[in-house]
C-alpha cells in the first residue's frame, strides 16, 4: 500500500522559510518521479515543483528561485525547501508519487504566510 506522509508545514512571517517533508512507503522510491502541489482556499490545485528519479528538477515560475525541491533515495523522502515566503504562498501543500500504475498524493500541510 502505497502511502506519503507531508510534514513541516506551520506559520511563518512573509521573508521566512519552512522545509516541508513527504515520506514515502508501499512503492520503490528511487525509481518514481515526486512532485509537491499547492491548494490555496477556493483556488484549484496548482503545480509546484518536481524531480525526476536521476534528479531533473523543475518548477512554477512563481516559486522559480526562492524554492528548491530535493531527494534522499536513503530515506525514502522528498523536500520542499521554502525561502523568502510570500503572503500568496499560504496554501496546503501536497505530496505527489507518479506511477505507471496511477498516482497518489498524500494528506496535504498546512503553510500560512503571515504576519
Amino acid at each position: 500500500q502505497v502511502q506519503l506522509v507531508e510534514s513541516g508545514g506551520g506559520l511563518v512571517q512573509p521573508g521566512g522559510s519552512l522545509r516541508l517533508s513527504c515520506a514515502a512507503s508501499g512503492i520503490i522510491f528511487s525509481s518514481n518521479t515526486m512532485a509537491w502541489y499547492r491548494q490555496a482556499p477556493g483556488k484549484q490545485r496548482e503545480f509546484v515543483a518536481i524531480i525526476t528519479s536521476n534528479g531533473t528538477t523543475n518548477y512554477v515560475p512563481s516559486v522559480e528561485g526562492r524554492f528548491t525541491i530535493s531527494r534522499d533515495n536513503a530515506k525514502n523522502t522528498t523536500y520542499l525547501q521554502m525561502n523568502s515566503l510570500k503572503p500568496e504562498d499560504t496554501a496546503v501543500y501536497f505530496c505527489y508519487v507518479f506511477r505507471a500504475s496511477g498516482g497518489n498524493w498524500g494528506q496535504g500541510t498546512q503553510v500560512t504566510v503571515s504576519s
